[in-house]
């Protein structure tokens, strides 16, 4: 938990719980198009690991499916670039590294007979 001095309030304190981080992760995400979170996760907050280093450094693995026809490289570099806009401008975390764990591919069932 990193907690940050409000100038403008010299008593008051700003504190961050990892959950709000997860929960920004969780919001960035599915913006990207062509993904989910994997279906085998319990919820899309297992999908999410988060590393604190430093005060304000997070380093994030997240897990997730891409649908059939993206380009998976492609949809890992959006999912990366939504992940450090997102939280770097709703929090005071930096992103150090954004992983992304690809475990399966979604296929419409329309597609398939």
């Amino acid at each position: 938990m990193a907690t940050k001095n409000n100038n403008s309030i010299p008593s008051g304190n700003v504190v961050y719980n990892s959950s709000i981080v997860k929960s920004i992760i969780m919001l960035a995400v599915p913006k990207v198009e062509g993904v989910s979170f994997d279906a085998s996760s319990k919820s899309a907050n297992d999908a999410i690991l988060l590393e604190f280093s430093g005060e304000f450094n997070v380093s994030v693995d997240v897990t997730v499916a891409v649908d059939y026809g993206f380009n998976i490289p492609d949809v890992a570099y959006n999912i990366q670039q939504s992940i450090k806009h997102n939280v770097e401008a709703m929090s005071d975390y930096k992103i150090d590294t954004v992983d992304v764990h690809v475990v399966t591919v979604n296929f419409d069932n329309s597609d398939h007979e």
